[in-house]
């Protein structure tokens, strides 16, 4: 009896770490959206509903179809919507800027335009196993100028996935897919904002307590019109380390990677709340999407507690790169 006792007490201690370690993911739909959990902290939402707007704002810059909150493992929100500065930046999301359809200009960034704009238009699939969970869904690009009413141009099938968490850290995969319904084609021109992978960062962070590292050693002083691998995007949070943050990563089969990027310098905003960062793929060089063609962007976000080193950086592209 004495030997049993003993035998399930090890086991215990065995497994407790491995709990401790990694935890798998959940996945529940809600009336506003999905959220992924890790036991009963929430990482993030990838919102369905609209979103209101603060009173006395146009209706225009409601919006569905972004992610927020993003959640560090220790639990503080990285993401930010609706700042005062600029309405139409929503968390984690990438719409296209300056747009040419069929000779109008077209932009789906700057909704208070009410020239274009993105929404979620339906789920089109979910699962959740042992390694991660995930979402396929379906987001429309509506061109607002159409001459016969608003037209959808751009079809995204969005990808997001966690895989399970580990204790002071946890990846997400961001893979989207355009293509237009249209008969002919759709110039995305070159523009220093617009598609790729877009995050404006918790109000919290600024130049004095925030830091900004590219692969290619760039700080927020270099980093904008760079090209990078990956970027970190670190500051300072209620975590036992006093620091979180995000490691972007641009996949090697992406259009113009190592990607361009869109980084706000640090006198931008006043200088305050102003961590803004985006790969930005149309940053140089317009991009043609071509009716009855498919494009994809792969983007993975490493999400942490702590400092992340430039090596560790590196790495994470190195495994991310070989998928």
């Amino acid at each position: 009896m004495r030997f049993k006792r003993l035998f399930y007490q090890t086991l215990i201690l065995l497994i407790l770490p491995v709990m401790a370690f990694s935890q798998k993911i959940s996945l529940k739909e809600t009336a506003t959206g999905f959220d992924f959990k890790s036991g009963n902290q929430l990482l993030l939402t990838y919102q369905t509903a609209m979103a209101s707007v603060p009173e006395g704002v146009k209706a225009e810059f409601s919006k569905s179809g972004f992610i927020h909150p993003l959640n560090s493992p220790s639990g503080l929100t990285l993401t930010r919507i609706q700042p005062p500065d600029h309405y139409h930046h929503y968390g984690i999301w990438g719409p296209w800027t300056k747009t040419t359809i069929e000779g109008r200009e077209v932009d789906f960034w700057n909704l208070g335009d009410g020239k274009g704009r993105v929404d979620f238009g339906k789920l089109i699939s979910k699962k959740a196993n042992k390694d991660f969970a995930e979402i396929v869904v379906r987001q429309n690009h509506m061109d607002l100028l159409a001459p016969s009413g608003p037209q959808l141009a751009l079809e995204e099938d969005l990808s997001i996935r966690i895989w399970t968490k580990k204790d002071d850290h946890y990846l997400v995969d961001y893979i989207t897919t355009i293509s237009t319904p249209l008969t002919s084609s759709v110039m995305l021109e070159a523009y220093r904002y617009g598609g790729g992978i877009g995050f404006r960062a918790t109000e919290i962070w600024d130049p004095s307590n925030s830091t900004i590292l590219t692969s290619k050693g760039f700080d927020r002083k270099e980093a904008d019109g760079s090209f990078a691998k990956w970027v970190i995007v670190e500051g300072v949070s209620d975590a036992a380390s006093g620091r979180s943050g995000i490691l972007f990563l641009s996949h090697p089969d992406n259009r113009s990677h190592p990607e361009p990027m869109r980084v706000w310098p640090e006198d931008s905003n006043q200088g305050k709340e102003n961590v803004f960062i985006e790969f930005c793929p149309i940053r140089h060089e317009s991009w043609e999407i071509l009716p009855k063609r498919k494009y994809t962007l792969k983007y993975r976000m490493v999400v942490f507690d702590g400092e992340l080193s430039s090596n560790e950086a590196e790495n994470y592209w190195k495994e991310f790169s070989k998928k």
